[in-house]
């Protein structure tokens, strides 16, 4: 088995590959139909809840720094302390600019064909930080995007909707 810190840097130098042969988006959208095996039916079926129930787990399997929060009409996802992107970022080799977009590449097509909203705010690639907001209701997520852009540029914030 390889080891994380290999990992992380073999998938960073197999993003900087495919998107430059600008095949990463199709990347991304290969592990989202992947992930569909896992979890959409849970999260079809038991909406947040599912969702939540899939974060618990892997937050603990990744040990990461990851803020997690069921809230009445939302979940609160926020990632402070990304070992990936931290990982990535400690290369020699240099990091991909588009790294931390794996994360909504695979999540953003999954979640729409789960019937949820997703916004994200990437933060910044220079710091492993970043965080989400999941929604049932598309108008409150619509909501939530209008208030991120007052505040933060329009690159950094992305929807699936």
């Amino acid at each position: 088995m390889i080891p994380s810190d290999h990992f992380v840097r073999f998938y960073n130098e197999v993003f900087k590959f495919l998107d430059e042969k600008q095949g990463l988006e199709k990347y991304y959208e290969h592990i989202s139909r992947h992930q569909e095996f896992h979890c959409l039916e849970e999260f079809r079926t038991k909406k947040l809840r599912g969702v939540y129930d899939y974060y618990v787990k892997i937050r603990k399997e990744e040990n990461c720094g990851m803020v997690l929060r069921l809230e009445e009409d939302c979940i609160y996802l926020g990632m402070e302390a990304c070992p990936s992107l931290a990982k990535a970022i400690d290369n020699d080799a240099g990091v991909c600019l588009k790294y931390c977009l794996h994360c909504p590449g695979w999540t953003f097509p999954l979640y729409r064909k789960a019937g949820l909203y997703q916004i994200k705010d990437m933060m910044g690639l220079e710091n492993p930080y970043c965080c989400s907001w999941i929604f049932e209701d598309k108008e409150k997520a619509q909501a939530k995007y209008d208030e991120l852009l007052k505040t933060r540029p329009v690159d950094m914030i992305k929807k699936n909707f």
